[in-house]
């Protein structure tokens, strides 16, 4: 597959796609079924993957309780996952460089189902953060891949929404999967949100097998040209905008239970309903985001690093009220709109090295989530309030800003050299 679209008569696999990386324009028109039918599949996987990822945040007690460890140290589960998948993605990219999209779709995503599968059967605490650690080594080169997958079977002018479709899986995990698995893990077990997770896995895994047609190796891939991705400054440029300038979010939304309780003063079930303004403004966003990266992708990152800027702002010093909390925390969600455009970009910027770049985006994103909480604990342990978490943001999208701008500007001067 390419960045373009390809030739796709019918959504069974036994049609067969060849790559043609650097085609400026589709050989022929797909059909919109097939289409569907794929994005459906891709998202349903990114459904799977944000749905496992965020529901140990809301297990953590009784995952501590069935090892018999603190809760602190059952924390180290979310780390593990987080490691896997910021070194997975770009070891994972650029060891598959020969292998065809659709077996490297179905391989990762069997993978993920098996390792949240044998989470769930986890015997030891050792065993469990070991496992989620494997988990989270596809994570980045399923969504990298999948985004590929999806700008290939659409006209270059519609490449950010397709990324978007699929990115939508992952959106509505954070609104819809992970409350269910959550309020499953609960119930009855917290093994059953992770029983849960690995059987939307391998669901996704006969989805891809039935509908994603065969593809082609690229010719010329090779563990070295994907290596090259990390040769190129405006991929590392691009990388560094989503590690920095998401962290912002990550920052907020590691302590909004916290903030929603301490600082606004409201009861603990308010806590729901603003993660689920949180994930709604997520949604919104991605939606929002693709279609204006379509529109202009350089005018949509950098916009929306201006937007954040004033976003957090006003979550920090308003975020005591219950009202203006909701507000920005819902604003604070949209700030999701650069995802696509950031991913799409890394397509551009990569040229014949695509998979490795688009795949560590999502290093750069868990990157982001460390840095965010990391920071905003700082702010919160010098005794500057959980609403401070806003200035670290503020801070973080200004910084994404400014290398946005640097960005930019050697593009102009390699341009008119």
């Amino acid at each position: 597959m390419t960045d373009n679209a390809v030739p796709f008569d019918s959504p069974r696999p036994t049609d067969t796609i060849e790559a043609e990386t650097g085609s400026s324009t589709p050989t022929t028109s797909l059909s919109p079924l097939a289409i569907a039918l794929i994005e459906v599949a891709l998202a349903v996987g990114g459904f799977g993957i944000g749905t496992g990822e965020f529901v140990i945040m809301g297990l953590l007690p009784d995952v501590a309780s069935t090892f018999e460890v603190s809760i602190p140290s059952a924390g180290y589960v979310i780390s593990a996952y987080a490691l896997g998948v910021v070194i997975g993605a770009p070891i994972i990219a650029a060891l598959s460089a020969r292998l065809p999209r659709r077996t490297l779709l179905l391989c990762l995503m069997g993978l993920f189902a098996l390792g949240n599968i044998l989470s769930a059967l986890a015997p030891s605490f050792a065993s469990f953060t070991a496992l989620r650690f494997i988990t989270g080594l596809p994570h980045g080169a399923y969504f990298g891949v999948a985004s590929l997958v999806a700008a290939s079977m659409v006209p270059p002018n519609k490449r950010a929404r397709a990324v978007g479709r699929v990115m939508l899986g992952l959106t509505i995990a954070t609104l819809a999967g992970t409350p269910l698995a959550t309020f499953m893990g609960q119930m009855l077990n917290w093994r059953a949100a992770f029983f849960l997770v690995g059987g939307i896995g391998a669901l996704t895994v006969g989805l891809l097998w039935y509908f994603l047609p065969l593809d082609k190796v690229q010719e010329g891939a090779s563990i070295r040209r994907e290596l090259s991705a990390f040769g190129r400054t405006q991929v590392w440029l691009t990388l560094a905008i989503a590690a920095i300038g998401f962290g912002g979010m990550f920052s907020v939304f590691s302590y909004i239970a916290s903030t929603t309780t301490q600082t606004a003063q409201l009861p603990v079930g308010m806590v729901s309903i603003v993660l689920a303004l949180f994930g709604i403004g997520m949604n919104v966003g991605n939606i929002v985001g693709s279609r204006l990266a379509d529109w202009s992708l350089k005018g949509t990152i950098g916009g929306s690093m201006v937007f954040y800027i004033v976003v957090m702002l006003a979550f920090a010093n308003f975020a005591q009220y219950p009202i203006a909390l909701y507000i920005t925390v819902f604003l604070v969600g949209c700030g999701f709109a650069p995802g696509p455009a950031l991913q799409t970009r890394l397509m551009d910027v990569a040229a014949d090295a695509q998979t490795l770049a688009a795949a560590s985006n999502h290093s750069a994103f868990n990157i982001a989530n460390a840095l965010g909480a990391w920071l905003g604990g700082l702010v919160i342990t010098w005794g500057w309030g959980f609403a401070a978490t806003g200035y670290v943001g503020a801070l973080l999208s200004l910084l994404g800003l400014g290398v946005f701008a640097v960005s930019v500007s050697l593009e102009k001067r390699q341009a008119t050299a």
